[in-house]
């Protein structure tokens, strides 16, 4: 029986797992097993997943317990947990990466959220992470706000592999585009290679429905006669449209003289990747953001019960450019009804810089109380 997962590469999407743990790391295991008969072409993780495994379940608990006697922080202790897995999920992806000649095959690492306005540490933090790692297949996650913006454009251009991260506007997806091409042209300008550096812009989606449904549900409370049925048609609208739109600026920002100049030296196209891709609400089918987001030059990362929904009954189509016309007319509706889309997916940014910097004290603080825990058993042995 074909596999939905793999036949989406024959549309030119390559699919991430949005998950990490290391019980699934070792030889022969679950990533393997993925990787080979899935078609798995990357990985991605977040603060929010690493504080799941880590500090919630016990896999880690004896790598912590090993560095109790060598007075680690637990900041220390993160980084130690995480640049080994990184590793090994990098070693696991590197045939990927060679025979697709470096076009895929990246595991994700992020740099701390609360570098997220902070140009410099987030250059500083980046740099330091992938001399940690040390694999060419690692990717920087760095979020694309104003401060990640230049970080990014310096990183490219000293030849690191980014992924920017919290993509919600067709404006800062723009943004991130350019500074892709302005790094590749530093780096030919100085006289360096730029057919391995890659790029994705991870361009946020099942959240923008999420806030602009709110927005539609308060509206409805006082509108009536056709205002009400412009209101109750947009509901699960905006994240498609938004995407499908990034999607056309991509095509025409990748596809202008500028970026060909590049093309001819070896470099490729920043692809966008769809991430938060599962439905938050239940009442839209499970598969509506994968399988509406289906095109060439695409990434999709998908959390394990998304990607076992498709593997079981997905429906692949190139389905990036349906009804482009469509996403345009959306995006005009919500702004007739007063939905401000700049004001959405500014409230989204920070929020989702917000979440992730939650998530990262939760797991620090959850190592430490970790480490103090098993620190005492071990003294009273």
């Amino acid at each position: 029986m074909n596999n939905p997962l793999v036949a989406l590469q024959q549309h030119g999407q390559s699919v991430w797992l949005d998950y990490i743990r290391r019980n699934m790391l070792q030889s022969g295991g679950e990533l393997a097993k993925l990787i080979r008969e899935d078609g798995l072409r990357g990985m991605t993780a977040n603060p929010t997943i690493f504080q799941q495994a880590i500090a919630a379940g016990d896999d880690y608990d004896a790598v912590i317990e090993a560095l109790i006697d060598k007075r680690t922080a637990p900041t220390q202790i993160y980084e130690a947990v995480v640049s080994d897995d990184i590793r090994h999920a990098c070693d696991l992806f590197a045939p990927v990466y060679e025979a697709t000649d470096g076009a895929d095959g990246f595991v994700s690492l992020e740099v701390a959220p609360s570098l997220a306005h902070d140009t410099a540490g987030t250059i500083d933090e980046a740099r330091r992470f992938w001399k940690m790692v040390d694999r060419p297949n690692l990717m920087i996650k760095v979020p694309g706000t104003e401060a990640g913006v230049p970080a990014v454009e310096q990183l490219l251009t000293d030849g690191l592999n980014i992924n920017i991260t919290l993509l919600f506007s067709l404006e800062n997806h723009e943004r991130v585009a350019w500074a892709y091409i302005a790094a590749l042209e530093q780096r030919l300008g100085d006289g360096k290679p730029i057919d391995r550096i890659a790029s994705v812009a991870s361009f946020f989606v099942s959240r923008v429905d999420t806030l602009v449904d709110e927005q539609i549900e308060a509206r409805l409370k006082t509108a009536d006669g056709a205002r009400r049925a412009t209101l109750e048609g947009l509901r699960g609208k905006a994240a498609i449209a938004n995407a499908r739109l990034a999607y056309q600026s991509f095509k025409r920002i990748f596809g202008d003289e500028r970026f060909g100049r590049l093309r001819e030296r070896g470099a490729r196209v920043q692809r966008p990747l769809w991430a938060s891709t599962s439905v938050k609400n239940k009442r839209y089918p499970e598969l509506m953001y994968v399988e509406n987001l289906i095109g060439p030059d695409t990434v999709d990362t998908l959390p394990r019960e998304t990607l076992e929904a498709f593997r079981d009954h997905g429906q692949p189509r190139h389905s990036i450019e349906e009804d482009v016309d469509g996403a345009h007319e959306t995006m005009r509706a919500l702004a007739e009804v007063g939905i401000d889309y700049d004001g959405v997916t500014a409230q989204l940014e920070q929020e989702g810089v917000e979440k992730f910097a939650k998530s990262f004290d939760d797991l620090i603080e959850g190592i430490a109380q970790k480490h103090e825990k098993l620190q005492a058993a071990v003294s009273s042995r």
